[in-house]
């Protein structure tokens, strides 16, 4: 990130958690600018990081002490093989406690689908009222399923995009394969997280993201779930 976008520490002496910080990767420069510009004006709001690569974005998150109160924005123009998707998908594996709201212009419904299937917590499109943008990341902050400024029969569509595409192929990041690989060896959260080189409080982040997402009420149905769709297998031959 250029030294003007790069990321910044809230003030010493600030009240933790009061402002919601967050972080956007967007593109091109002029939008995620604009967007900058709104949020920061919120009194609520502080901007931590602005970029317009994934790479740009991992690095930022990478470097807070604390990732309490951040939501992260994408916007899904971000060209290239490490684009919008992959970065969501990124961040997903790496940092999933962080809300991920996703954005974009003239989006449509497959667009908003793939988003959400990668790992998206909810869609606010860039052509709403600056006031609709706002309240969106504020919800989707609060842990609200954001769904802004589409139409109406959109919703029924984009929600029987993603359960076909669950139906098929669970949507578990890599390391959440990795996490529910471990557990199956009956592994306590500490135990998991001492393995795999993470915090106790990360390992079950994922194992309630996982629970979700497989429509499992807790550890045995999530693995008897996932060996129903060879995921577990998958993980051995990696």
């Amino acid at each position: 990130m250029s030294t003007r976008e790069s990321l910044r520490e809230a003030p010493t002496g600030e009240e933790p958690g009061r402002l919601l910080k967050i972080a956007i990767a967007d593109y091109p420069a002029i939008m995620r600018a604009g967007i900058a510009s709104l949020l920061s004006a919120q009194p609520d709001m502080e901007i931590l990081a602005a970029g317009a690569t994934a790479d740009e974005c991992l690095e930022s998150l990478r470097a807070l002490r604390r990732r309490t109160g951040v939501l992260l924005l994408v916007g899904l123009g971000i060209p290239g093989e490490r684009g919008s998707l992959w970065l969501i998908r990124a961040v997903r594996d790496q940092f999933p406690s962080v809300p991920i709201l996703a954005c974009g212009a003239n989006s449509d419904d497959l667009t908003v689908s793939q988003a959400l299937f990668t790992g998206a917590d909810g869609f606010v499109s860039k052509d709403v009222e600056p006031a609709v943008f706002v309240d969106s990341v504020r919800r989707a902050a609060g842990g609200e399923v954001v769904l802004a400024g589409v139409p109406d029969s959109w919703v029924g569509r984009i929600a029987d995009n993603v359960e076909r595409t669950v139906s098929t192929e669970p949507v578990l990041t890599q390391r959440e394969v990795e996490v529910l690989a471990v557990a199956a060896e009956g592994l306590t959260a500490r135990q998991i997280g001492h393995r795999l080189g993470v915090r106790e409080r990360t390992v079950t982040t994922h194992l309630g993201r996982i629970y979700r997402k497989l429509g499992a009420s807790g550890r045995i149905a999530a693995l008897a779930t996932a060996s129903e769709f060879g995921v577990l297998a998958l993980a051995r031959h990696r």
